[in-house]
């Protein structure tokens, strides 16, 4: 028997990592819903997808580097992370260059799944 108290949730990060707080109050907001058990998804779309490019060096702008962070939604079964294929390829990017494994999507598959969900929230 499902838990009807499980609400499908997608945020949506759209942001570059740096110079917002958006990206790391978003992963700070994921880590509580994770805590009470819902449906959580990722996807990382347009400048976004720089929250997950491997070997971030962030000293030279004083802050602390939180992509790592990514690598232990999985610990909280935050499984879920979707990037779009299209954002990727603008900015030169590949999946080995991030530090989580991703599905990479087409943006109309995105969109399908965007339709299922019960609350979206974009960061």
């Amino acid at each position: 028997m499902g838990n009807e108290n499980v609400k499908k949730i997608m945020h949506v990060m759209r942001q570059a990592p740096h110079g917002t707080i958006y990206t790391y109050e978003g992963l700070e907001m994921i880590l509580i819903m994770a805590a009470y058990e819902q449906d959580l998804s990722l996807v990382f779309i347009g400048d976004g997808v720089y929250s997950l490019k491997k070997n971030q060096d962030t000293a030279g702008i004083g802050i602390k580097g939180f992509a790592k962070t990514f690598m232990a939604l999985d610990g909280y079964d935050v499984e879920k992370l979707y990037v779009d294929r299209v954002s990727l390829e603008e900015r030169g990017l590949g999946e080995e260059d991030l530090v989580v494994d991703v599905e990479v999507l087409e943006s109309s598959e995105i969109g399908s799944l965007m339709k299922e969900q019960d609350v979206i929230i974009h960061h």
